[in-house]
């Protein structure tokens, strides 16, 4: 997590909104494209990416039986504004007569959410919590044969 920034420009307006927070990745700002048709081919993508600035690197994953696209794509621009118009402009857009949808990869939630929106306080979800006070604490049962002192 420290090899990530935070967009700190969007963060108080995704939290009016409650919208996730984009991340910048380690080399620049990952967009995830999906229903991308199974028979797009990598330059059909770049040509789509290239539309809103220069791509770093664009993956496209296929799949090993078939050959073809299994859906979706991924994208690295080097610049957020790169990136935000590349969403903007792609999501809702037809490829291949498919409509595509189109956001960051890495988002984070919006500030005040806690644990994915669960705001019940606490460490929920997290260990074990406070099963080693000794208020509350149950008593584990033993084998028989060590209850009465004895050896199994």
């Amino acid at each position: 997590m420290a090899d990530m920034d935070v967009d700190m420009e969007a963060a108080p307006a995704a939290s009016s909104k409650g919208a996730p927070v984009p991340v910048r990745s380690i080399e620049g700002w990952i967009v995830l494209v999906t229903n991308v048709h199974e028979e797009a081919s990598e330059e059909d993508l770049n040509d789509l990416f290239a539309e809103y600035g220069e791509v770093q690197n664009l993956h496209l994953n296929l799949d090993r039986r078939t050959g073809y696209v299994k859906g979706y794509a991924l994208a690295e621009y080097s610049t957020k504004e790169e990136a935000r118009a590349a969403v903007d402009g792609i999501n809702g857009k037809k490829l291949l007569d498919q409509t595509v949808a189109a956001d960051f990869a890495f988002v984070r939630p919006p500030p005040g959410a806690v644990n994915g929106g669960n705001n019940s306080g606490g460490s929920a979800g997290r260990g074990r919590g406070n099963r080693g006070t000794a208020a509350g604490r149950r008593q584990r049962s033993t084998s028989p044969g060590k209850a009465e002192g004895g050896e199994e």
